[in-house]
This record gives structure tokens, C-alpha cells and sequence, in this order.
């Protein structure tokens, strides 16, 4: 995996711990492996950064306007056009070459009235406006973190949200009016203004049938409709394009791993503990991303390609994770005369011993290792001989408070599903992971494969990558485990 860019300050070193989840996120739905994602994301966060400095001389187009997130989000999809243009494009998701050569794609770089109302009414806010607004619908931020981010009151966040919309509202509608329209059309615009202005109003029946059929009046009355929910895939489709309402079901379920959603007894780590701040929070406000999925699911029709990759493998993530209790150096070694599995380690229903009073379920490990296979280690181990799987740790890069790393394990046996261990020392947190999905008990982390890389050959490789916080001293984890046995680490 290629090295990232170094930040070179202190404000490309902020930029980098609040953006790079997300850039990574975007990249990795653009491509078709977890390598050719890290190569994405570091050319478009250095392109990113320039644009950025443009911005700030006081050099840059008016495009460059746009919030950080939503500016390293257009840059990852400049960048992917870019390996396409140059021949480079095998890297990149299938779905998004298709996007990339259609009508549709051309849209984001064309004439500026041409381009989504969505992409154009972000623009057109204040910076500060433009960043709440993205941050608290797309990222799923709570508006407390939100807001201490951008230097504001939190306890005036949910009154400035509230105005911001109604002016990304304004901006959107001049927008939609703006824009070049047929004479159907521009009929419809004042009664499309008047019916989303009022929560109660129904919509018109030949209305109806008009937004079906004009996409371009259908992403205005996301837009201007604040009510239903759509709001958060509104912006997602016009600023990103490709991809949108995947990046935004990730953005949300890395809020709530990373916040503790749904979780009263893990607080929001940036919360009054006399607000009564946490899990809940971060549920109310990433519903309407979720919401915004199922109301503009005829716009993403529109927007994106059927059968595509990046979307299923977010839609139906990796099922099966299953948390692991305690950081212990490994796990109890079979005995001798058991014989190693040449398959994977999970054994047959008949088989599986009835759980025992000293097998009961755990508080700190609600869903222990299945009994009878995963819990015991080869006979090789036991022995002093060659273990059945080699680990490797691979620290990517640092920054103050959080790293990327990627762990690639060797598997001796044929492996019709995964499932990798191990623990960290310093208290690290795993806020991302791709090519597996991820839960976190403690110090200890469970990696399960995804639909797409479960079998593994004989000999052969599986890897996944992560991000991850950390405070103070950030040694790499030990315990590692393959389908429960210990592996033996580089």
C-alpha cells in the first residue's frame, strides 16, 4: 500500500484527522480493491489541499467555495476521471467507469447552471453555513461535536441548523429558477415552491407524474422539501454524484461506531454528561440520512448505475461479526491427539457440544468463540511446530490521535469464511474498516470477512485495512488470530 501525504502544518495536519475517513470512504466505493482506494485517496487529498490553498489566496474558481469535505469528496471523483482518462481506469469500480462516460458525469464539470441545484446551493452559502449543514446531514455529525468543531454555542446548534437550511432552501430555489427549463418546466416551478414550502400540502397529481419523469425538477424538490428526510441524500447526489447514498449509509454507521450510537451506557465523548448527551443524540441525527435513502430511492435510480459493486457491498455489509471478550496473549491449545481441520475451523451443528453452566454467556463477551473448534489452537502449536497462519501489521501512517494500519494474514488451511482477532494494548479505538466489518470489545477486535472475500486458498492471503484512534502510545496489537487459533506474527 503506498504511503500517505505527510501533513506539512498544523492546518493540513487538522485537515487530515477530520477529513481522511471520509476521503478514504468515498475512495474505496470508487475502486476495486483496498490498495488501489489508499492510491485514490492520497492523490485526491494532495489535490484537495492545493485547491484548498487556491482558496485561501484568494486564486481559486468560485467552485472551490465549497466545504472541506464536499471539496476532497469532488476531488476524489476528479481524480478517478483522471485514471480513466489516462488509461488507468482497471483500478477503478466498474460501475463508476460506466458513470464516468455518461451524460450524467458530465454535469458536475459542465456549464455552472447545467450542474445539480444541490452542488450549486452549497456553494452559494457562507463557508461556516455551508460546513454545519454537511457536517450535521451528510457526515451524521450530533450537532454538539458539530458545532465545537466550527467554534459555535452548542446550545445554540439546533436554532442555526434550522436557519441554514432555510437559506440552502432559498439558494436551491433561485437555483432551480435559474437554470435553463423547458416551458413544462417552468409552469411547474411555482407550485413546486408552494407545495414543499408547507409540510401538510399534498402533491398535485400531474406534479407527481412531472417529478417522475424531470430529474432536474425531482432534485430541486429534495431540495426544497426539508421535511421528508431527503435532504441528506439531496446533497450526497448533487455534490458527490456517483455514489452518494452509499457514502452516506458508511458516514452514518461510522458515526455510530465511532460515537457510541444506540449505546446508552457509551456517552458522546463530546458531550455536557449534564445534557444528558450521547447515544441518543447520535440516533436522531443520523436518521435522516437513512430516511433521505428511502425517499430519493427513484433519484438514485437516475443517478446510478444498477449492479454496481460499491453500492451493494454498502447496502449488505459483511454479516456474522461477532465482538471477542479480553486481550489474552492466546487462546487454550487443543489437545495433542486432536487433529487439525483442513477446512474452515467452524464445525458441523450436530457436533457442537451443549453449552455448560461454565460455558455461559459472558457480560463483557455476549457471543463467545463457537465451542469445540475456534477455541483451541492446531496440534502443530502445541508442539513447538509451524502455526497455520502468519500475521503481518503494517502501521501505514500517523497523525496526532489517529493512524491508518492494515493487517494481512497467511493462511496455511483453505478457508470457506474468516474471522480475525487481536488486541490492542494502548487503547487504540477502530473507527473504519474495509475489505471486513469490524466490532470492538475492550481492547479486543474482531475482523469478519466480507461477502466478497470470504474463501482464501491454501497458502493464500486475506487483508483488510483500518483507521483507529489513539492517546499517548500506539503499539501495534498482539493476539492474533485466525478463526480463533493463534497466528504467528512477522
Amino acid at each position: 500500500m503506498p504511503d500517505l501525504p505527510s501533513p506539512q502544518d498544523a492546518t493540513e495536519a487538522a485537515l487530515f484527522s477530520e477529513c481522511w475517513d471520509a476521503v478514504l470512504s468515498y475512495a474505496d466505493l470508487c475502486t476495486a480493491g483496498s490498495t488501489a482506494a489508499a492510491q485514490l485517496a492520497r492523490e485526491a487529498f494532495a489535490q484537495g489541499i492545493r485547491e484548498l490553498r487556491a482558496a485561501e489566496s484568494g486564486t481559486a474558481r468560485r467552485a472551490a467555495r465549497l466545504p472541506r469535505i464536499p471539496l476532497l469528496l469532488t476531488a476524489v471523483r476528479s481524480t478517478a476521471a483522471a485514471w480513466e482518462d489516462a488509461g488507468q481506469g482497471h483500478g477503478l469500480d466498474p460501475g463508476l467507469r460506466l458513470w464516468l462516460h455518461s451524460d450524467r458525469a458530465a454535469r458536475y464539470t459542465g456549464p455552472p447552471l447545467e450542474r445539480p441545484v444541490a452542488l450549486r446551493g452549497l456553494r452559494d452559502l457562507q463557508p461556516a453555513d455551508a460546513e454545519l449543514l454537511w457536517l450535521a446531514e451528510a457526515e451524521a455529525l450530533p450537532l454538539p461535536l458539530a458545532a465545537r468543531r466550527l467554534g459555535l454555542d452548542p446550545a445554540t446548534a439546533d436554532d442555526e441548523l434550522a436557519q441554514v437550511r432555510l437559506l440552502f432552501r432559498d439558494r436551491c430555489h433561485r437555483g432551480h429558477l435559474d437554470s435553463p427549463m423547458d416551458a413544462e418546466c417552468r409552469g411547474y416551478a411555482r407550485l413546486l415552491d408552494a407545495v414543499t414550502r408547507s409540510p401538510a400540502a399534498d402533491t398535485p397529481d400531474d406534479l407527481s407524474r412531472h417529478l417522475a419523469a424531470c430529474l432536474r425538477c425531482a432534485e430541486a424538490a429534495a431540495c426544497l422539501r426539508l421535511d421528508g428526510g431527503g435532504l441528506p441524500g439531496a446533497l450526497a447526489g448533487g455534490v458527490i454524484g456517483w455514489g452518494g447514498l452509499a457514502y452516506l449509509e458508511r458516514r452514518r454507521r461510522a458515526a455510530e461506531v465511532r460515537l457510541g450510537a444506540g449505546r446508552p451506557d457509551r456517552p458522546d465523548p463530546d458531550s455536557d454528561p449534564a445534557d444528558g448527551g450521547g447515544g441518543p443524540r447520535v440516533a436522531r441525527h443520523a436518521l435522516p440520512a437513512a430516511a433521505g435513502l428511502v425517499s430519493l430511492l427513484a433519484l438514485a435510480v437516475t443517478l446510478m448505475p444498477f449492479g454496481d459493486r460499491a453500492e451493494e457491498r454498502a447496502a449488505h455489509p459483511g454479516t456474522g461479526s461477532r465482538p471477542v471478550a479480553g486481550p489474552g496473549p492466546s487462546l487454550p491449545p487443543a489437545p495433542s491427539t486432536r487433529p487439525a481441520s483442513p477446512r474452515s475451523p467452524e464445525p458441523a451443528p450436530e457436533h457442537t457440544p451443549e453449552r455448560t453452566p461454565e460455558h455461559a454467556e459472558d457480560p463483557e463477551n455476549p457471543d463467545p468463540e463457537p465451542q469445540g473448534t475456534s477455541s483451541a489452537a492446531p496440534e502443530t502449536a502445541d508442539r513447538g511446530g509451524p502455526a497455520a497462519c502468519r500475521a503481518d501489521y503494517d502501521l501505514v501512517n500517523q497523525w496526532p490521535e489517529g493512524f491508518q494500519a492494515t493487517v494481512t494474514v497467511t493462511t496455511r488451511d483453505p478457508l470457506d469464511s474468516w474471522r480475525v482477532g487481536f488486541a490492542f494494548p494502548d487503547g487504540q479505538r477502530v473507527t473504519q474498516m474495509w475489505d471486513a466489518s469490524v466490532s470492538q470489545h475492550g481492547p479486543r477486535v474482531t475482523a469478519t470477512a466480507a461477502h466478497y472475500n470470504r474463501t482464501v486458498t491454501a497458502g493464500g492471503k486475506l487483508g483488510f485495512g483500518f483507521l483507529a484512534s489513539w492517546h499517548g502510545t500506539n503499539s501495534a496489537p498482539h493476539a492474533i488470530t485466525l478463526n480463533g487459533r493463534p497466528c504467528a506474527t512477522v
